[in-house]
């Protein structure tokens, strides 16, 4: 069955709501071996939360990033809240954030009765600016509150500013936790994103470049973080042979089920990598000719994954962002607009912010284009014929 939706006169546009043939944002892309290995879990019975593919996840994962300590989470949004309690994150700190993110970054702050200090971001790639960072941690020692951590966010798979980052981490003594939620098999100087920081953190929600439907990770090349963060998320059981606590602890950790998904998933990162990066250069030749759009580049350094293909409209009367997103879902293509800075949210009102404009211009021009691997070059061309026309008319 398919709706029509039509919206105000004015618009002049009519929406099919046809899901069957809809061309998603980023759908779960998956393949033969990760309903091989869950066969294999369910022949074994072991449905039970902890089992052997969550060591199995965890070691594979482990080799693609430089071989730190990994321990497989429910989510990427568990790994923040861990990480911030193991680097003693408590009640009324102060915590740096980039601003231009998903929530998910931001609400494990909260979560500890701390403070968000919302950072913008830079032109060049879109994350924290090194330069407002630096800033806000002299203000903020002036006032005699040094912040507690660091959250730097690689959005859209596009590497940070590293070497400026960690320069600054390390001259003031404040510790990095690396929210690489969308940027696992992305590089900064051929290093892998989550490895540069204290702690490195990953989501395989389902729409991510590899998913285990819902899920995360939490890595570190110190052993004693990653066992700290294991035994939290299993309720901070003690090891006896009933059950005993000492410390409060979360029902965080990834079940043996979803790793086997993991596991198979992770057999086709790097082809999932090289198609993601194909996408994102079928759009950028065959939109070259409109000059109103702009795509953001990888800088000196930078490799990224492009889970995500964004691109910038120019700040005309014309065509706007939501206007763009309408059109496409004409004829069901999914887009999506940039994220909403933290500091324009609600829940996050009257948070202390260090602004210079970037990541708002961001969320009013930029969008998200359908980057799923699993795309045909008919739905890459359905894509791209779409927006010529917008542009046409």
């Amino acid at each position: 069955m398919t709706l029509r939706l039509y919206l105000p006169q004015s618009l002049g546009i009519i929406i099919n709501l046809d899901n069957k043939n809809k061309i998603w944002l980023s759908s779960p892309h998956l393949g033969e071996s990760e309903l091989k290995y869950v066969k294999q879990v369910f022949a074994s019975n072991w449905i039970a939360p902890v089992g052997p593919y969550i060591s199995k996840f965890e070691t594979q994962l482990s080799e693609h990033l430089l071989n730190y300590h990994t321990t497989a989470l429910s989510s990427g949004t568990a790994a923040i809240h861990l990480a911030l309690i193991l680097l003693g994150v408590q009640h009324g700190d102060d915590v740096l954030c980039s601003t231009f993110t998903f929530s998910a970054s931001v609400n494990p702050i909260r979560y500890l009765g701390a403070n968000p200090i919302l950072i913008d971001s830079e032109n060049a790639s879109w994350n924290m600016c090194p330069q407002l960072l630096e800033k806000s941690i002299k203000e903020r020692i002036l006032l005699k509150k040094k912040p507690k951590a660091i959250i730097i966010v690689h959005l859209y798979g596009m590497p940070a500013n590293m070497k400026e980052i960690m320069r600054i981490s390390n001259n003031y003594g404040i510790p990095v936790i690396e929210d690489a939620a969308e940027a696992l098999g992305s590089t900064y100087d051929n290093q892998p994103l989550g490895t540069f920081g204290d702690i490195g953190v990953f989501s395989f929600n389902g729409n991510k470049i590899i998913t285990t439907s819902g899920g995360g990770a939490l890595v570190s090349k110190n052993k004693e973080f990653v066992e700290k963060a294991k035994y939290l998320a299993t309720q901070a059981r003690e090891d006896k042979p009933h059950y005993e606590h000492v410390e409060i602890g979360y029902n965080y950790r990834l079940s043996n089920v979803l790793a086997a998904i993991g596991l198979g998933q992770l057999e086709q990162l790097n082809k999932r990598i090289a198609q993601k990066r194909l996408i994102n250069n079928f759009y950028r030749d065959s939109l070259s000719s409109i000059s109103e759009i702009s795509f953001i580049n990888e800088g000196k350094y930078m490799f990224s994954n492009y889970w995500l293909t964004t691109i910038m409209l120019n700040d005309n009367n014309t065509i706007d962002r939501e206007y763009f997103r309408l059109r496409l879902l004409e004829e069901s293509i999914e887009s999506r607009p940039l994220w909403k800075p933290m500091h324009l949210q609600p829940v996050f009102k009257g948070c202390e912010s260090y602004l210079n404009g970037v990541s708002e211009d961001l969320f009013n021009r930029g969008i998200c284009l359908p980057s799923g691997t699993n795309m045909s070059q008919k739905d890459m061309e359905k894509i791209v014929k779409k927006i010529k026309e917008i542009y046409a008319t």
